[in-house]
């Protein structure tokens, strides 16, 4: 017997949650004729606070309910959208949903990094789907690449900005001159950084989402544990003049490589050369750069947060759970995991350097300074000296490197912090070429 309707549970109704209910009741009409019968909002769980905001006025008071025992309990529930975010209660609620046989759609990028292969699993054992296209980029079309249309290429490396508050404070800082504080506080001001921006710009948001990128392109299981992983704060504006002059941007990648022995995942700054694709990625804008042996290279590039794109993502799952309701299709998507397949240590990388140094101004310093790096088989490529200060005497060093691995520049770096000719090293930051 067909279905008359799908029914719809949603948990949350903050900026995300609020404007899915939005979608879901402005845009009923379209959404039934693509579905093949209506999608009817069963069931709200809420916070007290959430009964205040415009969207829950807008709405039947007898939808919402702040127990999730009695959400879980209401009956004629087909798909189940989380839309809280964080870790706990979220997945407890996905773990049940999932139990409990309702198809799941969630947009929560650290519980799919930390649990994915769990829950899927578990939508496996009772036949339903879990939907996460909305939990990396928003509203760009990633997850579903990834599953279906890539699947005959061998993915060899991934190049990403997926976190808009630090692309946007990137930018900034770049474009004006702006020092980090300052750059971070305008973020802010504008909504674009939470009051504790820390996941943001100590590059663990990205994180999750490679975790999540890695383990579907490679097919292997990557946590976020396994990614290396270091902030923007250190930058500085005058990080951003020597790179211009040097032909460079800087960003935060979200960067993971695969050769036929290793898996590489990384998240940190890097200078990249101004005329590639992503160095043209600006403001709150994400893109997603992945190499196949047979498609090349394919650029995902759009708005990667805020509620009207991740909305975009989330109801087109929800579509798709509905769809594949009405059709009796249980679980589509699977998360291999290839035996044999380490993650690279941090230490064995080899990468371009970007060196800022404040020096002694006084004869023989380069000399000693390159020694250092000569002794650890690391070649300089190019030296500028600015910034004499003849009061203190001491002159700013600004060093690239050729590739060379990353144990020996740390183990460089700690060597030139014991040279007395070295007052400081201001900053350090890898090149992508």
């Amino acid at each position: 017997m067909k279905k008359q309707s799908i029914g719809i549970g949603l948990m949350g109704l903050g900026v995300i949650g609020g404007q899915v209910a939005k979608v879901l009741i402005d845009k009923a009409d379209a959404l039934a004729e693509q579905v093949g019968c209506p999608l009817v909002l069963r069931k709200v769980k809420v916070l007290p606070q959430d009964l205040t905001r415009p969207q829950a006025q807008a709405m039947d008071s007898q939808l919402f309910t702040t127990d999730a025992d009695e959400f879980f309990a209401t009956p004629e529930i087909d798909v189940f959208v989380e839309a809280i975010g964080g870790e706990s209660p979220a997945l407890e609620y996905l773990t049940r949903a999932l139990s409990d046989s309702k198809h799941v759609v969630t947009a929560n990028k650290e519980v799919i990094a930390k649990h994915g292969v769990e829950l899927l699993t578990l939508a496996q054992q009772h036949g339903v789907g879990l939907h996460y296209e909305a939990a990396v980029g928003g509203g760009i079309p990633l997850i579903s690449p990834f599953q279906r249309d890539l699947l005959a290429n061998k993915i060899s490396g991934i190049y990403a900005i997926i976190n808009g508050t630090t692309n946007f404070i990137l930018t900034r800082m770049a474009r004006d001159g702006v020092d980090f504080p300052s750059a971070l506080n305008r973020a802010q001001e504008l909504g674009y950084a939470e009051a504790n921006p820390r996941d943001d710009i100590e590059g663990i948001d990205a994180a999750y989402k490679l975790a999540i990128l890695a383990s579907l392109a490679f097919h292997s299981q990557v946590r976020p544990e396994d990614i290396y992983c270091e902030g923007i704060s250190r930058l500085g504006s005058r990080d951003f003049q020597y790179a211009r002059e040097l032909g460079f941007a800087i960003k935060l990648l979200a960067i993971a490589k695969q050769s036929d022995e290793s898996i590489e995942v990384r998240v940190h700054p890097v200078f990249i050369p101004e005329d590639s694709l992503l160095a043209k990625v600006d403001g709150v804008y994400n893109a997603v750069l992945v190499e196949g042996d047979l498609v090349g290279k394919v650029l995902f590039f759009g708005e990667g947060a805020g509620a009207l794109p991740t909305s975009s993502a989330v109801i087109a799952d929800i579509v798709a759970a509905a769809q594949d309701v009405i059709l009796g299709i249980g679980s589509r998507a699977k998360w291999g995991a290839q035996p044999g397949k380490d993650i690279k240590p941090m230490s064995e990388i080899e990468t371009r350097y970007y060196l800022r140094l404040n020096v002694a101004d006084r004869p023989g310093v380069l000399a000693q300074i390159s020694k250092v790096l000569g002794d650890h088989q690391i070649s300089i490529s190019s030296v500028i000296q600015k910034l004499v200060d003849s009061v203190a005497q001491t002159a700013e060093i600004v060093i690239m490197t050729h590739p060379a691995q990353e144990k020996a520049m740390q183990q460089a770096l700690d060597e030139l912090t014991h040279l007395t000719a070295v007052k400081e090293i201001s900053n350090f930051v890898r090149v992508e070429a």
